[in-house]
């Protein structure tokens, strides 16, 4: 009974056992596929994709993102997922490709490190949100609060505070209030953000103090993040089915409440209409590409380390094309269900749906929020829209704890370490929390923002496109075509062969100049950001990029050779490790010349048997010299004596 329950199995079924035994496998491949959906899709495929869509010419906007997703968004997901796939490591040790190169590892290491310390606080809010609406009425439908202004003006009258759910519906269209004419609307929900929730300060460095409510949450938050990854992937595994699944049921909820509200086909018009002038320029395509190459998670180390617990003939290729299809069909989807209530509640207000949009935190804690109020049992709507922020948002964390966790883990490769990789979570988890406090002071939403921007923006552009030049000119792209047509049974397709080499690192680069172009100065509502935190933000984003010419510079130091050429060429020559990781599978130009370390790390069985095949091969190599150096004393004596003596001759061969 231990036994079973130990494995997880279940009594009278064969147990289920990993191929790779050291480092575990996915339990089976929908896990894999589930997390990988879960690690794409994510808190920007519903506050970014939208708003982007609407602002670059509603449907016109959709033949730029396609494209770029044909061209550079599938072609990166399967480099990726075979890269890790096929050496079975994460984003530090695949990096046996060509040594030189491993600062690209460590750069993905620092991205995401920047990432899950800030990704954590959005979730965490969106798990304050989602406490404050189990109850009866939202907090931030009205303006009679302690917390509010002169200034505030709600949708819903203050006369409706009163009013009964069961009359909610009745009263909703007399409940409208008039909205005074003012330059700007200061909304209830804005309010409630900005003095109630974060009671921002007024300058980034001014910190004041920490908003004890987030901290709660932020420890939930990670608690819930470690509990989920305390067995690695075996754990998450399991939680994808439901993190991955439930949101799709969430906006699907909200999508047929969204439809069948006033004013819904106008926010979905707004949504859609397209503008084909707007193709022609220029920074539509440069915001499709951004799009696509960060929604999908390339460069962040995240689709290396998933793949790397596949199973080696997995169809990763296949599996390429399902997760990047089902992200931006998730992102298109996820504008219908936005627009249809901020459609709705353009139509009570009486105003354009462009003054009721908006994109990021400011769409998931104060424009969308607001909407809700407006709902009949609005807490129950509320309550559904953040649940679903909180699942997408750990679906990306899960990814981004664990890929740090496997580079550390591949880095030491100790069985001490495999064994105790839990330690391991807990401690990157318990340094996020504490890397995430100064985030939940009142200055914290600055310095989220300013994370976002920059840490991970140009910088991921450069890893993407240094990864692409290693792989395919270094390395050698025939090399790699025969490595992922021995993992998967198949070359990869031509049009993906083109893209590798071509096509993507192309577009990898006019994204890098795009983004250098559209560079602006961040920005808060109206705070402008001061030069010296400007400079912080620089700083991060190098910090991943200054990784790669520091290792690079290092590895060619302590390479072997007399002149720097020699010494390069060893830094970029594959180690004699790459390849994949078992032995089983290291076939063709893999398999191994037997030595006394790789017979020595066998099981005791098959090591008998190899070293006797081994002695035997010695046996016969020994033989055959004796034959030949007799064979050349009988040709010497034969040509000194004669024919005549012939029969005396000793040859063992004849």
């Amino acid at each position: 009974m231990k036994t079973y329950l130990k494995n997880g199995a279940v009594p009278g079924e064969p147990v289920k056992k990993d191929e790779n035994s050291r480092r575990g496998n996915w339990g089976n491949q929908i896990e894999f596929v589930l997390t990988s959906v879960g690690y794409a899709v994510g808190l920007g495929n519903v506050w970014r994709f939208p708003y982007l869509c609407y602002r670059n010419g509603g449907g016109a906007f959709m033949l730029p993102y396609f494209i770029m997703l044909v061209f550079c968004g599938i072609p990166l997901f399967f480099l990726e997922l075979s890269f890790g796939q096929f050496a079975s490591l994460g984003c530090l040790g695949v990096w046996k490709i060509s040594p030189m190169f491993k600062g690209v590892g460590y750069g993905m290491m620092v991205v995401s490190t920047y990432i899950g310390i800030y990704y954590n606080v959005v979730i965490c809010i969106a798990f304050y949100y989602f406490f404050l609406s189990m109850t009866n009425l939202l907090p931030w439908t009205y303006c009679n609060n302690p917390w509010n202004t002169p200034d505030c003006s709600g949708v819903v009258s203050s006369y409706q505070l009163n009013a009964s759910l069961a009359n909610a519906t009745s009263s909703l269209v007399a409940g409208v209030s008039e909205v005074v004419n003012r330059t700007k609307r200061t909304s209830p929900s804005e309010e409630y953000w900005k003095h109630y929730v974060l009671n921002i300060s007024d300058d980034i460095g001014n910190f004041g103090e920490v908003r004890l409510p987030i901290l709660g949450c932020l420890a939930v938050s990670w608690a819930v993040v470690f509990l989920c990854l305390i067995r690695g992937v075996k754990s998450s595994g399991k939680v994808v089915y439901f993190t991955a699944t439930f949101p799709y049921v969430v906006l699907t909820i909200l999508f047929i409440r969204g439809i069948t509200l006033d004013g819904a086909i106008n926010g979905i018009k707004y949504y859609l209409t397209p503008q084909w002038q707007k193709v022609l320029d220029a920074k539509v395509w440069g915001d499709a590409a951004s799009q696509i190459f960060y929604s999908l998670g390339c460069a962040w180390g995240g689709l290396i380390t998933m793949a790397s617990y596949n199973k080696f003939h997995n169809n990763c290729f296949r599996d390429s094309i399902i997760i990047s299809i089902t992200n931006c069909a998730t992102s298109v989807y996820a504008g219908f269900v936005i627009f249809s209530i901020l459609g709705f509640m353009a139509h009570h207000l009486n105003v354009p749906v462009s003054e009721v949009a908006d994109h990021g935190p400011g769409l998931a804690f104060v424009a969308y929020p607001e909407a809700l109020t407006l709902l009949p049992i609005s807490p129950l709507w509320s309550l559904l829209f953040f649940f679903m922020l909180i699942l997408l948002g750990l679906g990306t964390q899960f990814c981004l704890l664990e890929t740090l966790v496997t580079a550390i883990v591949d880095e030491i490769g100790t069985d001490w370490i495999i064994k105790n990789k839990t330690v391991v979570t807990l401690s990157v988890a318990i340094a996020g929390f504490l890397l995430g406090v100064p985030l939940t002071t009142q200055a914290g939403i600055y310095w989220l923002l300013l994370m976002d921007n920059y840490a991970a923006s140009f910088s991921l552009v450069i890893i993407s496109c240094i990864m692409c030049i290693c792989i395919m000119y270094i390395y050698g792209h025939r090399n790699y075509f025969k490595d992922v047509e021995m993992m998967l049974g198949f070359p990869p397709p031509l049009f993906f062969k083109v893209c590798w080499r071509f096509i993507s690192p192309v577009i990898i680069s006019f994204i890098l100049i795009f983004t250098v172009i559209q560079y602006k100065p961040i920005t808060y509502n109206d705070y402008v950001y001061p030069g010296w935190s400007l400079a912080i933000g620089f700083a991060m984003a190098l910090s991943s990029v200054v990784c790669i010419p520091i290792y690079a510079l290092y590895k060619i130091s302590k390479s072997p050779g007399a002149t720097f050429r020699e010494r390069l060429k060893a830094a970029c020559r594959a180690h004699p490790k790459w390849g994949p990781a078992l032995q089983e599978h290291r076939t063709g130009r893999y398999a191994p010349m037997a030595s006394e370390d790789t017979v020595e790390a066998r099981p005791l069985k098959e090591r008998d048997e190899l070293k006797e095949e081994q002695k035997e091969k010695e046996k016969e190599k020994e033989e055959g010299k004796e034959k030949e150096r007799k064979d050349e004393i009988s040709l010497t004596i034969q040509g000194s004596n004669g024919s005549t003596n012939t029969h005396n001759n000793p040859n063992p061969s004849a």
